[in-house]
C-alpha cells in the first residue's frame, strides 16, 4: 500500500477527540510537510538552475495535475502575474475534468491518460518549456500522459509525489518525492501532503523569479499594482528601497504606470522613465546592476 494511502498508526482514535486535541492532530501533523521538502531541497534546487536557462529563453511553466495537486498548479500559475508581473501566456495548468474541475470535483478525470496527453499537447510544448507535473500518489493516469507528451515535446519535466519511487518521479528528468508519509485521515491528500506540495511550488516559483531579477533585496519590487492595496504597497515599497519620501515615490510611480523597478532606479539615479527602462533593459532587468551601471 502507498505510504499516503495507509492507515496513519498515530491516531487511531481520531473521532474520539475532544476538539481542542482533534484540532492539534491536525496542526502537528502538518509539520511533516515542512520536513518532506526540506529533504527534497537538492532536487528543487537541481530543478531551478535546470529551469532558469529555459525560461530565460523565452519558455513557459506549464502545470499538470488532477484534484488538490491540479488545483495546487492552478494556484501556483495565477498567482505568478500579480506577484511578479509575469505574463500570464508563460504560466499555463491544465488540471484534470477541465476548468470546472477548480470548483465542482471531477473524480473520474484524474484515470484518463490520453486525455492528459492530449491537454498536454495542446499546450504546444517545447524545449525551453518547464512541465511541473504533480500527483500525490505519483501515479495518476493524466498526469502521466501529461508528462509523456512534454517529455517527448523535448519540454524539461520536474515531477511531484508524496511517495517514493513513484512513477511521476521516475519519468521526469528531475523527479522531487516529498514523502509526507500517511495522513491523519487515511488517503486524504489535501491535507498534508498538498501543504507540502504547496510549500515545493511557492519555494520553486518563488525562487525562480528571483534569479530572473524580479526582486530587489527581498522586496518584491516587480509586482502589478492592480487595485488599491497593490498601489498602497507599490508606494511603500519605493519608499523603503528608495529612501524616497511619499510624494516623490507616489510621483516617481505615477510616470511609469506604478512598476516599482523603474521608479527606484528614477529616483536613485535621477532619470526619467525611459531612460530608468533603458538602464533596466541593458541590466536584463536587475535592479542591482541598473544601480551599479
Amino acid at each position: 500500500m502507498l505510504n499516503t494511502e495507509t492507515p496513519s498508526t498515530r491516531h487511531p482514535d481520531l473521532d474520539t477527540y475532544a476538539t481542542p486535541a482533534l484540532l492539534d492532530a491536525f496542526v502537528d501533523d502538518q509539520t511533516a510537510a515542512v520536513a518532506a521538502v526540506k529533504a527534497a531541497l537538492p532536487q528543487l534546487a537541481a530543478a531551478v538552475d535546470a529551469a532558469v536557462p529555459r525560461i530565460r529563453a523565452g519558455g513557459r511553466l506549464l502545470y499538470a495535475g488532477a484534484g488538490t495537486s491540479g488545483r495546487l498548479g492552478v494556484l501556483d500559475s495565477v498567482e505568478l502575474y500579480p506577484t511578479f508581473s509575469w505574463p500570464r501566456e508563460r504560466a499555463v495548468a491544465v488540471i484534470a475534468g477541465g476548468q470546472g474541475a477548480m470548483f465542482v470535483a471531477v473524480e473520474g478525470a484524474e484515470d484518463d491518460r490520453a486525455q492528459g496527453a492530449a491537454e498536454m499537447a495542446a499546450l504546444n510544448p517545447g524545449p525551453n518549456d518547464v512541465a511541473l507535473l504533480l500527483a500525490a500518489s505519483g501515479g495518476t493516469p493524466y498526469v502521466l500522459g501529461a508528462i509523456e507528451a512534454a517529455r517527448a515535446a523535448g519540454a524539461l519535466t520536474i515531477g511531484f509525489a508524496n511517495n517514493p519511487g513513484a512513477p511521476v518521479t521516475a519519468q521526469a528528468d528531475i523527479g522531487i518525492t516529498l514523502d509526507t508519509g500517511p495522513e491523519v485521515i487515511s488517503g486524504s491528500t489535501r491535507l498534508k501532503a498538498g501543504t507540502s506540495q504547496k510549500i515545493a511550488l511557492n519555494t520553486f516559483s518563488s525562487a525562480l523569479m528571483v534569479r530572473l531579477n524580479k526582486v530587489y533585496g527581498n522586496l518584491m519590487v516587480d509586482l502589478k499594482a492592480t487595485n488599491v492595496k497593490l498601489v498602497k504597497r507599490a508606494v511603500a515599497l519605493t519608499m523603503r528601497a528608495s529612501g524616497a519620501s511619499e510624494a516623490d515615490a507616489q510621483a516617481a510611480l505615477a510616470q511609469c504606470d506604478h512598476h516599482v523597478k523603474t521608479a527606484l532606479v528614477m529616483l536613485k539615479r535621477g532619470v526619467g522613465a525611459d531612460a530608468a527602462r533603458t538602464l533596466l533593459d541593458a541590466a536584463d532587468g536587475s535592479v542591482s546592476k541598473a544601480l551599479a551601471a
